[in-house]
């Protein structure tokens, strides 16, 4: 066991009784009974027999208030086996909601391979983009371009210490400061947003809840989501339509991210997720697993979904023509670049339906090797993508 330090002895001392109990209650404790100026409270870990673990926790700051929280301290060092200082810094932090991203890489446990990792973390960034999108405009495929508030989100999200557990990586998402956030403390019935929760006559989610929040709900149903669209995948050995569920958070997106996660030797994976007892969740989210298998299924269902609902609309191409099609009606043009909404500036040929009078315009820019820059729609084409519905061409100055 750590032993807990003079330092840490005084950060104990300095923390309120609330802090403590929001802290317990955010990683399932549970307080069962009063008794004279304190509170019982339990825990029992799902995968342990016998009685659950106990703590009494001060109501109140008297003479030995220190000495009963660092006896809780000592305590959650065993259940959570992390050290002192760990625990403490969380119990100090503001409202947060906790995802946990269980890796299960080969070697030894707490290590994982580099290339996993960056696979891992890229997903993660990709999911929690996916959910933020959601949260503000649900779609079965997302835009690439993406608003303002949803960057700001992404950004704000905050990677911890791993955990004991494979390879355990945890994010924590801050909700707004204040009493109870500045929202009602009063539960929220269900984590499926309301044409989820209508078709499954959940109780419908409360309409005052902040973005932050809304994001971790859309990132749990949507993952919840993911995997249920996997299992009838591979019951049915053929891909659902499951645009329905994109109320709740689905997405190819979302789905795109997941198969990131699981990387190119399609690792086990697994999110669990710790609500902030600031704004209780009433509903149970327990862990969501996938396995090589779901991560074929979830490829296979990004790929139907942007097949069929996948068209863009007002992206911006630059790049140079290289190459016209006279054969077909309208007549076309490939041109090799870079989409404009796209953060990576990725390079790449996009088939491009020109109008009448583009044609002279595409052919001059051919010849003289000169720069494009068109506006239109896009839509899947194979593996790549066509843009139609050309609204401008514009040759640019050499």
């Amino acid at each position: 066991m750590s032993v807990i330090t003079d330092a840490e002895f005084e950060e104990v001392a300095a923390l309120a009784p609330e802090v403590v109990r929001r802290y317990l209650s955010g990683r399932g404790w549970s307080a069962e009974r009063d008794l004279s100026g304190a509170e019982l409270w339990e825990w029992k870990p799902r995968d342990e027999a016998g009685p659950p673990y106990e703590l009494l926790v001060p109501v109140r700051r008297r003479r030995d208030y220190a000495g009963r929280v660092a006896d809780i301290l000592e305590t959650l060092v065993v259940v959570e086996a992390r050290r002192p200082g760990d625990i403490l810094r969380e119990m100090q932090l503001p409202p947060v909601d906790w995802q946990f991203l269980r890796l299960v890489p080969p070697g030894p446990s707490g290590t994982a391979p580099l290339l996993d990792l960056v696979s891992a973390l890229s997903g993660l960034k990709d999911l929690h983009t996916a959910a933020a999108s959601s949260a503000l405009n649900p779609q079965a495929v997302q835009p690439g371009q993406k608003p303002q508030v949803v960057k700001d989100h992404v950004a704000a999200v905050r990677l911890d210490q791993t955990r004991v557990g494979s390879y355990v990586i945890a994010t924590h998402t801050p909700l707004p400061e204040g009493p109870y956030g500045g929202y009602d403390r009063t539960g929220q019935g269900s984590l499926f947003d309301e044409a989820e929760t209508a078709r499954r006559s959940l109780p419908h989610p409360q309409p005052s809840e902040p973005f932050a929040r809304r994001v971790s709900r859309m990132l749990y149903a949507g993952v919840a989501c993911a995997h249920a669209a996997a299992e009838e995948t591979l019951a049915g050995d053929s891909v659902p339509r499951v645009e329905h569920m994109s109320g709740a958070g689905l997405s190819a997106n979302l789905c795109e991210a997941l198969v990131r996660i699981a990387g190119e030797e399609r690792r086990d994976f697994s999110f669990s997720y710790a609500w902030s007892s600031e704004m209780p969740v009433e509903q149970p989210s327990p862990p969501v697993a996938f396995s090589p298998p779901h991560a074929e299924a979830l490829e296979a269902v990004a790929k139907d979904l942007r097949e069929r609902l996948g068209r863009e609309e007002g992206a911006v191409l630059h790049g140079v023509v290289t190459k016209l099609h006279r054969d077909v009606n309208p007549r076309e043009a490939t041109i090799y670049g870079y989409l404009v909404h796209e953060v990576t500036g990725r390079q790449r040929r996009v088939r491009v339906e020109l109008r009448p009078e583009d044609i002279d315009k595409a052919t001059d820019a051919w010849r003289r090797g000169l720069e494009v820059a068109v506006t239109g729609d896009l839509e899947p084409r194979g593996a790549g993508v066509r843009m139609r519905r050309v609204a401008a061409f514009m040759v640019l100055a050499e």
